[in-house]
C-alpha cells in the first residue's frame, strides 16, 4: 500500500506542475487571459451576434507582448475555426490594436 500511495503521490504532483506550467505557456507569448480578451473580437460570426467586438485594452495590450509571427502560422490552421475563431478576423486583430503584423503574414 505504502509504494501505491507514493506513485499516485507522485503521479499528482507531475500533472500539477504540467497544468501550472501549460497555464504560463499559453499561445505565441500570450497568456491564457490574454487570449481569453482576444476571443469576442475574433469569433466567428452567428445569426445571434453577426459583428464581432472590437478588441478591448486588455486585449491589445496582451498582443503587444504576442510573437506576431508565430500567431500567423495558425492562419490556415484547422484549430482556429476548430476554436470559434474567424481566421481572417484574428488576422486583422494587429491593425486594430494599432500594431504592425508581420510582413509575411
Amino acid at each position: 500500500m505504502g509504494r501505491n500511495f507514493k506513485l499516485v503521490f507522485v503521479l499528482v504532483v507531475a500533472m500539477a506542475v504540467l497544468l501550472e506550467g501549460s497555464r504560463v505557456l499559453g499561445l505565441c507569448n500570450m497568456s491564457d487571459e490574454g487570449l481569453a480578451s482576444c476571443k469576442p473580437a475574433v469569433a466567428k460570426a452567428t445569426p445571434e451576434k453577426p459583428n464581432p467586438d472590437k478588441p478591448t485594452p486588455e486585449c491589445c495590450e496582451a498582443l503587444k507582448g504576442a510573437d506576431l509571427k508565430c500567431l500567423c502560422g495558425y492562419k490556415n490552421s484547422f484549430l482556429l475555426p476548430s476554436l470559434g475563431i474567424d481566421p481572417g478576423l484574428a488576422m486583422a486583430l494587429p491593425a486594430k490594436c494599432n500594431l504592425t503584423p508581420p510582413a509575411d503574414c
